[in-house]
């Protein structure tokens, strides 16, 4: 096969939601209404952690940096999914593309790492209360979201350097809203079954471990809460399982379009949309804007800058 033709793509075409022009409208509205409130709420949160004292604390030290996580992921793929749906012509540059990989699995890799070290905080604040501070101290806090960064750099960069240079022959048509692993990789114009594997072994593999731990976190910590104070139990559970629909949502589409990378899964635009976009706005109301304390905070920096303007 003659892979020099490979050179000629230079952008690859973007399948996006079908429908009419009206349902198009209707995507355009929507997406843009939930990333302004992902990009205003998750700020809102960083801003508030920051300025309140009463809030450097390790929870929300935790929550900060998710809230970051969060904004960056969404605004890696959603902006330019909002522009594509008012545009005749979608498409991407192939550099583009390897970039919103890159970026996506980075921020990705990096947010199901601080999932995990959230939830033992949580587990740490319940099972182990006098010994938390001692614990959950300033050096394990920053090491751990430097961990969470580097295991996203880490699973990011193992897949791209395989990808990068795949040579790519005429076919361009990428059928989601945004450049994926598996359907970027069947482009390429050379047999790619090992690099599958390596796709569903690491992404895929990540992403199960992953929730799997998170699953087991929070059922010891319900465990914990029930011996020792049944009468929390039930307000435990009412947190633990809001916490644990916005891990399904996040982990769950991961799963399907990682774990069976190249079957039907891959191409699901409501799975991507399920982690990309929707995951990221839940998480402030879900790990946040619930919390009493945060509310007050909130509110009292409002007042604060209301009364300075």
């Amino acid at each position: 096969m003659d892979y020099e033709n490979g050179s000629s793509v230079t952008e690859f075409i973007l399948v996006g939601f079908s429908g009419d022009w009206q349902l198009q409208i209707f995507f355009f509205v929507t997406f843009s209404l939930i990333y302004d409130a992902t990009v205003v709420g998750n700020s809102l949160i960083i801003a508030t952690v920051a300025a309140n004292s009463t809030l450097h604390s390790p929870m929300y030290f935790l929550l900060g940096n998710l809230s970051i996580l969060d904004m960056c992921l969404s605004t890696v793929t959603t902006p330019k999914m909002i522009r594509d749906l008012l545009a005749e012509h979608k498409s991407i540059s192939v550099w583009g593309c390897m970039a919103q990989m890159f970026f996506m699995h980075l921020f990705g890799g990096a947010e199901m790492t601080l999932l995990i070290v959230m939830a033992f905080d949580r587990y740490v604040a319940i099972c182990k209360p006098l010994h938390y501070r001692t614990i959950m101290n300033h050096r394990l806090l920053h090491a751990s979201v430097l961990l969470s960064w580097i295991i996203g750099f880490i699973h990011t960069m193992s897949q791209m350097v395989l990808i990068v240079n795949l040579p790519f022959c005429g076919h361009n048509i990428v059928n989601n809203i945004f450049c994926d692993l598996p359907l970027v990789i069947k482009l390429a114009c050379i047999e790619t079954n090992t690099l599958e594997l390596f796709v569903i072994a690491d992404s895929g593999l990540l992403s199960f471990i992953c929730f799997i731990l998170l699953l087991i976190s929070y059922t010891v910590i319900l465990v914990a809460v029930k011996h020792k104070s049944p009468g929390r139990l039930s307000k435990a559970l009412s947190t633990l399982s809001a916490h644990i629909m916005v891990v399904t949502l996040f982990f769950g589409p991961c799963i399907f379009i990682y774990a069976w990378p190249f079957g039907s899964f891959a191409s699901n635009k409501v799975l991507a949309v399920f982690y990309t976009v929707i995951a990221p706005v839940l998480n402030p109301v879900i790990y946040t804007l619930r919390n009493q304390e945060m509310k007050r905070a909130m509110r009292k920096l409002w007042i604060q800058q209301v009364s300075i303007m």
